[in-house]
């Protein structure tokens, strides 16, 4: 199956610290995911971890102002 995606990382070298929070913010919600290809996840699942994934980023910011 070809990789037609869009999505390109600004910075390659991140790569390996974002699926770590992916992995990270997932076990949050309790989704249990594998090393590399997770289609068969339901869309709930996926977009419970991508919020808590963008909950996190938005703590870290407000923080990061106080």
């Amino acid at each position: 199956m070809p990789n037609n995606s869009s999505n390109q990382m600004l910075v390659p070298q991140a790569r390996d610290a974002m699926n770590k929070f992916k992995m990270e913010s997932a076990a949050e919600v309790g989704v249990t995911l594998k090393q590399g290809y997770n289609g068969d996840l339901t869309s709930r699942q996926a977009g419970s971890v991508g919020g808590q994934m963008v909950k996190k980023m938005i703590q870290a910011y407000e923080n990061g102002l106080k």
